[in-house]
């Protein structure tokens, strides 16, 4: 896993690794790019290094670096892919959020970027919805994100803008799932959810077989400029 940097926990008792894409000259924001389960593989980096070309400082943290840091596992081998499963299962999302929070504090203090915007993808997307209900950061976007039809409970304390991308053949996220999240927020002032008829988890994939091209553009498109008017 190409990291390049650590940084502090939020308690300041160690250090968790992150790969980090800087822009050229000062940035008009920053980007948290959150992993899906195979870790902060090629295709998380190559969107970090797309983020920071637009002008981001992009900010890409192991989220498993307690369980195992630095893995790279392929959703094509189903070892690496069961492998993968169980770091999630694993994984203590409250926990994980302290250093979603510890992310955004190195930003703000120790690069000296204020706003700063959150993108994640599949448990990557679930993480989007809680960093929005869960912490003062400025915008998230959720690729299909996985469970967050079981936290509805908490967009409540949705303050800020959140755009989650549901694709609508999604073999992770029942139709039921999409459901409850389309009753559960479209009347929300904040959120935004756009419907990917026929497309599975993964689509907008960088590396792979998962990829849609045109579904893809589509997203990102909107993710762009959700970015550009929220975080500069």
């Amino acid at each position: 896993m190409a990291t390049n940097t650590e940084i502090p926990t939020l308690d300041g008792d160690g250090t968790f690794p992150a790969y980090v894409a800087a822009p050229e000259g000062t940035p008009r924001g920053a980007i948290i790019v959150q992993q899906e389960i195979f870790g902060v593989d090629e295709g998380i980096r190559r969107k970090a290094d797309q983020w920071a070309a637009k002008g981001y400082l992009a900010v890409a943290p192991d989220t498993f670096w307690r369980q195992k840091p630095g893995i790279e596992l392929s959703p094509y081998v189903e070892a690496e892919m069961q492998a993968a499963l169980g770091h999630m299962m694993s994984h203590d999302f409250d926990l994980g959020m302290r250093d979603i929070e510890a992310a955004i504090h190195w930003i703000r203090r120790e690069k000296q970027v204020e706003k700063v915007g959150f993108v994640g993808f599949c448990m990557g997307g679930k993480i989007a919805y809680m960093a929005a209900a869960r912490t003062d950061i400025d915008a998230s976007v959720g690729y299909y994100g996985v469970m967050i039809d079981q936290m509805l409970n908490e967009k409540h304390a949705i303050a800020r803008p959140l755009m989650l991308h549901i694709p609508t053949a999604d073999h992770f996220v029942s139709p039921e799932a999409q459901k409850a999240m389309h009753e559960g927020l479209d009347d929300h002032p904040k959120v935004t959810l756009h419907d990917y008829e026929g497309l599975d988890h993964g689509f907008a994939a960088e590396i792979g077989a998962r990829r849609d091209e045109a579904g893809a553009e589509l997203a990102d498109g909107r993710t762009e400029a959700f970015f550009a008017a929220h975080i500069g």
